[in-house]
C-alpha cells in the first residue's frame, strides 16, 4: 500500500496548507507532567532544529505547555520561520500552581490565550489554533467556538480545529463555520474514551465518520503512550517482518489508516525523533493492515 506524502489542512478555503504528512507534537518538551523547562534543554532544542532538516512542516504546541516553555523553545530554535512550517496551537485550557488541568475558555481567555501565543512564538497570525474542550467547563460550547471565529476574522487565526471534541459538539461546530482539523487521543490500541492527568480525553473513533464525510483532517495525541503498553502481540509481529519498532508500527498504521490522518508523535529524545520519523517510509501490505485490524 502507498501512503499519500501530503495533507492539506483547510482544503475548501481561499488559504489551504499542503503540508507532509508527518508532524511533530511539541508537549514531551517540557519537564515532568508537562511542567516548567525540559531535564535536557539542549537537546530539546537540537530536536526543534532536527525537525526543520528533516522536512517536518507541522509543529504542535500550546502556551499551557510549560508554561510556555514549548513555545519559546520553538522560537530560539526555529525563528526565524520557514515558509512552508505551520505552527499550530492550542486554547481552552491552562495550569494551576499544583500543575492541574483547567478550562480557560471564556471569550476574554481565549483572546488573551491567542495574544499570549502570537507574542511567545514571534509571529502576527496562528495558522492553526484548536480550541481544546474541557468537558468539566461551564463556558457554552458556542461561546468559546463563536469567539474563535470572531478572532479569524479579525486576522489573528487563519483556521480554526477543535480538540477533545465530541460528536455533538463537532456537529454543532459544523453549522457554525469552517473546522480545519480535528485533534483527539487515537492510536493502535486506544479508539475510544479514556483518562489521563485525571482529565477525560475523548477518543478519535467515535468522530472518525463525520471526519471523513466533511474532508477533516485527524490529528491525533497520545498515539504512542497509548499503544505501546499493550502492543507486544500483532504489532510486535508486524514490527518484526520489517525491521522496525514497535514505535515505527504504530506510527505506521496510523499513516496507512486513513489519508486524513496527521501523525504528531512527539518525545524529548533526539534518538527517537529520528527513529519515529522512519515509520514515514515503511509500506505496509493490504493484508498486514486487516491482520492488525
Amino acid at each position: 500500500m502507498n501512503i499519500k506524502k501530503t495533507i492539506t489542512i483547510g482544503a475548501a478555503t481561499e488559504n489551504p496548507l499542503t503540508i507532509k504528512r508527518l508532524g511533530y507534537g511539541t508537549m514531551r518538551l517540557t519537564g515532568e507532567h508537562v511542567w516548567g523547562e525540559p531535564e535536557n534543554r539542549a537537546e530539546a532544542l537540537e530536536i526543534l532544529k532536527a525537525t526543520s532538516k528533516n522536512g517536518i512542516q507541522f509543529l504542535d504546541t500550546a502556551d499551557y505547555y510549560g508554561e510556555d516553555v514549548t513555545n519559546r523553545l520553538i522560537g530560539e530554535a526555529l525563528h526565524p520561520y520557514k515558509n512552508d512550517l505551520v505552527i499550530c496551537t492550542k486554547v481552552g485550557a491552562d495550569r494551576g500552581v499544583d500543575k492541574s488541568w483547567r478550562a480557560y475558555d471564556k471569550p476574554e481567555n481565549l483572546r488573551a490565550s491567542i495574544d499570549n501565543n502570537l507574542k511567545t512564538l514571534k509571529i502576527e497570525q496562528m495558522q492553526l489554533v484548536h480550541f481544546r474542550v474541557m468537558p468539566e467547563t461551564s463556558t457554552p460550547f458556542e461561546d468559546s467556538l463563536n469567539t474563535m471565529f470572531e478572532m479569524q476574522k479579525e486576522g489573528k487565526i487563519l483556521h480554526v480545529g477543535l480538540s477533545n471534541v465530541n460528536e455533538e459538539e463537532l456537529n454543532t461546530a459544523l453549522t457554525m463555520g469552517n473546522i480545519a482539523s480535528v485533534e483527539n487521543a487515537f492510536g493502535y490500541e486506544q479508539r475510544t474514551t479514556f483518562s489521563v492527568y485525571g482529565q477525560e480525553v475523548r477518543g478519535m473513533q467515535e468522530i472518525m465518520e463525520i471526519c471523513n464525510e466533511n474532508s477533516i483532517p485527524m490529528i491525533p495525541f497520545f498515539s504512542l503512550q497509548s499503544s505501546l503498553p499493550n502492543n507486544e502481540n500483532k504489532i510486535a509481529e508486524v514490527a518484526k517482518k520489517y525491521n522496525a519498532t514497535s514505535a515505527q508500527l504504530n506510527l505506521a498504521w496510523l499513516l496507512h489508516y486513513n489519508d486524513l490522518i496527521l501523525p504528531i508523535p512527539g518525545t524529548s529524545k533526539l534518538s527517537h525523533f529520528k527513529e519515529n520519523i522512519k515509520a514515514f517510509d515503511i509500506q505496509l501490505s493490504e493484508d498486514d493492515m486487516a491482520f492488525l485490524g
